[in-house]
């Protein structure tokens, strides 16, 4: 039997949004993360594909979108990723909140959890995430984007990603084939149906976590809810074992598809959430120059040649800028 790299963590989490232009107005300007790329659902070219990360797009950094306009409001529920949380700077909290109150953003009462402060809130389509104070160390492979927040609380990848499960325990023994290591249980607190939450830890250091809980609270997918999430397989070596590994476990995972930034397998797991395995590289300044990323709509591979079809039937957007969030003030 082929011997499994380990997952390092969360590569990406995808999310369905309503409104585009409302949609990057909040991730960009209100929480200050970079668009590194603006191309279009390779499935469904009629919708465009977001991608929010850190200054240079690293993997563990990117939050991504399908801005379906014409989907219906969804309902977080079992066989969901139910909460995506994001590391933030050690005392940037007070920041945040105030951040929030300017911009109107709805917020929760800060928690602690497993040590840790965690700020709840929700983006303008009812997507449940969280911020969480951490100490980010000199060495950090993250790099913030400070154009609408300075550097000392700038968002610096993921924390974590939390599932809701009816039965957690096919997910859990799943997680420990990935390589994450389970590493504390507590109560849960206010955010969810189920009363325990298990932590488990990739060997990375940013997006290592996963929280499991279990409920039965029924869910559907759509506006404000995620639709996949992805681990870090840097090679294709490493994607290959554990594409076999998940495969030995009784599940189905896809063959191998080119993504154009990082080729996937997906499966979903046993309780119904949609995982995906990403790979490092190529990477999403592959085809544009890192100071540029963002700026044009990408049409990967075959698409090229539809351009003038594709962008008739997107929605036009404007990216925001410093400047033009200062002329408004």
């Amino acid at each position: 039997m082929t011997e499994v790299t380990p997952t390092p963590g969360i590569h990406h989490v995808t999310c369905i949004a309503s409104d585009p232009q409302q949609n990057m107005d909040f991730w960009v300007e209100t929480l200050g993360l970079r668009l590194v790329k603006r191309s279009i659902n390779q499935d469904d070219p009629s919708t465009y594909h977001f991608f929010f990360a850190d200054a240079e797009g690293n993997p563990g950094t990117s939050m991504t979108f399908f801005p379906w306009e014409d989907h219906a409001q969804g309902k977080v529920g079992s066989g969901q990723v139910s909460r995506t949380a994001f590391r933030v700077p050690e005392g940037s909290l007070d920041y945040w909140e105030d951040r929030f109150d300017e911009y109107g953003v709805d917020y929760d009462d800060r928690v602690e959890r497993f040590d840790e402060t965690v700020l709840p809130f929700r983006d303008p389509d009812g997507l449940p995430v969280e911020l969480v104070e951490v100490e980010i160390p000199d060495d950090d492979p993250t790099e913030p984007w400070t154009e609408f927040v300075p550097e000392d609380a700038a968002i610096r990848g993921f924390h974590s990603v939390t599932l809701w499960l009816a039965d957690p325990e096919p997910t859990e023994e799943l997680l420990q084939t990935m390589g994450l290591e389970e590493v504390g249980t507590e109560q849960a607190q206010g955010d969810t149906p189920g009363d325990e939450r298990t932590r488990f830890a990739a060997t990375g250091t940013v997006g290592k976590y996963v929280d499991v809980l279990p409920t039965i609270e029924g869910g559907r997918q759509g506006h404000g809810t995620v639709h996949h999430v992805a681990f870090q397989t840097p090679t294709d070596e490493d994607q290959q074992s554990m594409r076999e590994a998940v495969r030995g476990a009784g599940l189905r995972p896809t063959s191998q598809i080119d993504r154009h930034w990082f080729r996937s397998v997906y499966f979903r797991e046993f309780g119904g959430v949609l995982f995906e395995l990403a790979t490092s590289g190529p990477g999403y300044d592959s085809d544009e120059p890192l100071d540029d990323l963002g700026g044009r709509l990408v049409l990967p591979g075959k698409f090229e040649g539809r351009r003038e079809e594709i962008e008739a039937g997107l929605t036009d957007v404007t990216i925001p800028r410093p400047e033009a969030a200062e002329a408004d003030d």
